[in-house]
């Protein structure tokens, strides 16, 4: 077998349709879009529009609020940390900094944030921005200690 020789299974590819390309082509002066009215013409955008209705979005009940000025935090399982340890790529104490050169964090943010899922054994102290009673507790557990350093600008 040549690379020439190489083709598709019969039907697997159809030509396109070619719109508005005279009356022999079956899809010629009005281009399939019927006479006149607003979806005839170019540019037109009625996605959520029911034709006077009162559109389902408006009419579903709205619940919830978000905080605009939220803090988004880089979250670590302690079984990364881990698992990270064990494999080298963490040594010494652990600072959000030190998370990020390994590569288990990919940036700050507003700050790192521990939560406890996983096995931890290390006893090694880390240094981060929040942490989750448990992560603390297990972190205490394996006779490290996990210090919540606060941020810059703290709430």
């Amino acid at each position: 077998m040549r690379l020439n020789e190489l083709h598709d299974n019969p039907g697997a590819t159809r030509s396109k349709k070619r719109i508005a390309r005279g009356p022999g082509s079956g899809k010629g002066k009005t281009a399939g879009r019927g006479i006149k009215g607003q979806k005839s013409r170019s540019g037109v955008a009625i996605k959520g529009y029911e034709g006077g209705q009162m559109p389902l979005y408006q009419r579903l009940p709205k619940r919830g609020f978000n905080k605009p000025n939220r803090k988004a935090y880089a979250v670590v399982n302690l079984g990364l940390i881990q698992k990270f340890i064990d494999a080298g790529k963490l040594t010494g104490d652990v600072t959000e900094d030190s998370l990020i050169a390994s590569g288990l964090v990919r940036r700050k943010l507003d700050g790192v944030r521990v939560l406890a899922k996983g096995d931890y054994s290390a006893k090694v102290s880390i240094t981060v921005t929040g942490a989750s009673a448990a992560a603390k507790a297990a972190v205490e557990a394996a006779g490290g200690s996990l210090t919540v350093a606060s941020s810059a600008s703290s709430e």
